[in-house]
């Protein structure tokens, strides 16, 4: 079919199944993801992770999808049956969990492409012409409809969708692709202390987003190669991608904003610093991320709350919250709130003031507290007069978690009450 075709594209999508790779802890997020994997971790004041490579699907029109879970899955789990279980197969649509199951082996996922490789069966019963394997735990708002466009019109094997980034920031910290002048990946470094640059752009490199597009039958025969080897860890960047570049059709895909043509929103939010920075960026006048963009609604599941209030008027105490997103069901009652994010269910006492914090759901905050530059994990109840994040070397005597940048974590074991509060 032509890509002049204006069906080109949705026919396209309509043939891919994708299937998100949601197992991953999130060590790096420390006590946050204790209860809960990173993929089902809240952002932006009402969403999980997860919704947003999901929306992206949806939105791109690629109604197969796959959720393959392993860590700590019950909060997720929970989510995705809650929020993301109304498509109907008999229209060719539908999101299934997978679960790590033992399909293959004895073994649970021993990686990403071990992942993809016990789910095999399930797939093949799909008959889908290309798989859209993506990474559950990244920010981004992405229409996949180029990406497999483009893979199609090239001819490729697979292709990989990258980051244009500058060398100094990859360094040590992203697998990059080394290309030629036609974006054929020529070589894969993990993590390279030295990334080898763009061609023509010598400031920039190709960093991985671990978002893969492959023609299914190619995929298939790699993964059955994989499994045979012991020496492989099973995993698409140390294993798979090195292996295939040099007998088979490789490509990087920059990603970059359609309209503008410049480098696209990205957020990796894996550790507590990126984290608090990607949900303070959302407060700006004028965020990076746009969530109010109604042609590209961020879907999701939400309990039916009453709007947010603010009560008390007085100049002792006033209810109020500026350059912040407050979520349904919050109640700020006679309390000041400051370029924070506050998720849903949140209530703050009189005389309590908040700065540059995210609460995440069902927090209570007593009177008379002051907290600065804090993440505060659900289900948290502050007593009144604590203070947080005035004082790093207090924060830390008192059993909370201070970063090196200086944002504060408090979970409810820190504050001696019972964990995994509904996750």
């Amino acid at each position: 079919m032509s890509k002049d075709n204006p069906r080109y594209v949705s026919k396209l999508t309509r043939d891919t199944m994708a299937l998100v790779l949601a197992g991953g802890r999130g060590s790096r997020l420390y006590e946050l993801t204790d209860w809960r994997a990173k993929p089902a971790l809240y952002f932006g004041g009402k969403f999980r992770i997860i919704d947003f490579p999901l929306s992206n699907c949806i939105n791109s029109g690629i109604r197969r999808i796959g959720v393959l879970t392993q860590y700590k899955a019950h909060s997720l789990i929970r989510h995705l049956v809650s929020g993301w279980s109304h498509f109907k197969r008999e229209l060719g649509e539908s999101v299934e969990i997978m679960p790590a199951s033992q399909r293959f082996s004895d073994n649970w996922y021993q990686g990403t492409a071990d992942a993809i490789f016990q789910n095999l069966d399930i797939i093949r019963g799909e008959m889908p012409k290309y798989i859209l394997i993506l990474s559950g735990d990244h920010i981004y708002k992405m229409d996949y409809g180029p990406l497999i466009a483009e893979h199609v019109e090239r001819g490729a094997d697979m292709t990989v969708c990258c980051l244009e980034v500058p060398v100094e920031e990859a360094a040590g910290a992203f697998g990059v692709m080394a290309v030629d002048e036609n974006n054929r990946v020529r070589n894969f470094e993990e993590k390279p202390a030295n990334p080898s640059p763009i061609p023509g752009q010598t400031a920039l490199t190709l960093a991985s987003m671990g978002n893969y597009v492959f023609n299914t039958e190619f995929l298939f025969d790699q993964l059955r190669k994989d499994s045979l080897s012991e020496a492989s860890s099973h995993d698409f960047g140390h294993d798979i991608i090195p292996k295939i570049i040099k007998e088979a059709k490789v490509y990087a895909y920059p990603f970059r904003n359609l309209e503008t043509n410049e480098r696209a929103y990205w957020r990796d939010v894996g550790t507590l610093d990126s984290f608090w920075e990607a949900n303070m960026e959302l407060v700006a006048p004028v965020p990076a991320l746009n969530m109010y963009d109604r042609s590209w609604p961020i879907w999701t599941y939400q309990t039916q709350l009453p709007p947010a209030k603010f009560v008390h008027d007085t100049d002792e105490r006033r209810g109020m919250a500026v350059n912040s997103s407050i979520s349904g069901g919050c109640i700020v009652s006679g309390a000041t709130v400051k370029k924070s994010v506050l998720f849903s269910g949140v209530k703050i006492h009189s005389y309590s003031v908040l700065e540059e914090t995210v609460i995440l759901p069902e927090v209570e905050i007593g009177r008379n507290c002051r907290i600065k530059k804090a993440i505060i994990d659900r289900g948290c109840i502050v007593p009144e007069n604590t203070v947080i994040g005035y004082d790093a070397e207090k924060d830390k005597a008192n059993g909370f978690r201070v970063t090196g940048k200086g944002v504060t974590l408090v979970t409810r074991k820190m504050l001696g009450l019972p964990e995994g509060y509904n996750e």
